[in-house]
């Protein structure tokens, strides 16, 4: 599959933080697989990895809270990316408020929305969470770059990818 590693290797998606809140647990975790999936009606899916802790508490979740990050945001994005919530609170670093559902909204990023989980849909060793946007806002008119997986690639991850 070297050809797929290669054509892979030339994109370069936004990152986003996602958040999740269940069952009195928060978590939040850097992701890069993320799109719209439909136009009509707006859907928006974020692929979570099944070792993630994220995942376990985004299982019981009802909504979930998608972040852009600025590029200058590297430190917020290796908390997110890089420490694992199987060990740390990482919300205690930053800023946040609740939102619609008892969702997390993150009070730095640039821009954000909070998706009701439609469904979920197995894609490997990540699960799709597809999501109907039902609340969104943004930080003070942000229209400087956003985090780009090139900008993100040295964060090690703070699970394993398997």
């Amino acid at each position: 599959m070297v050809g797929m590693d290669e054509f892979v290797g030339r994109l370069n998606p936004d990152m986003c933080v996602v958040t999740a809140a269940a069952g009195g647990e928060r978590a939040g975790c850097l992701v890069g697989f993320a799109s719209q999936c439909s136009i009509r009606p707006v859907r928006f899916v974020v692929w979570l990895s099944e070792v993630n802790h994220t995942f376990r508490v985004a299982r019981s979740a009802q909504v979930l809270a998608v972040h852009l990050l600025a590029r200058d945001q590297r430190a917020l994005a290796e908390l997110f990316g890089g420490r694992t919530g199987d060990r740390e609170d990482k919300l205690r670093h930053v800023r946040w408020r609740e939102g619609y559902g008892g969702a997390v909204i993150l009070q730095d990023a640039p821009a954000w929305f909070v998706g009701r989980i439609v469904t979920r849909v197995g894609g490997g060793d990540h699960i799709g969470f597809v999501l109907d946007p039902v609340e969104w806002g943004e930080r003070e008119a942000y229209d400087g770059p956003l985090l780009r997986l090139d900008d993100a690639r040295t964060i090690s991850p703070g699970h394993p990818v398997d």
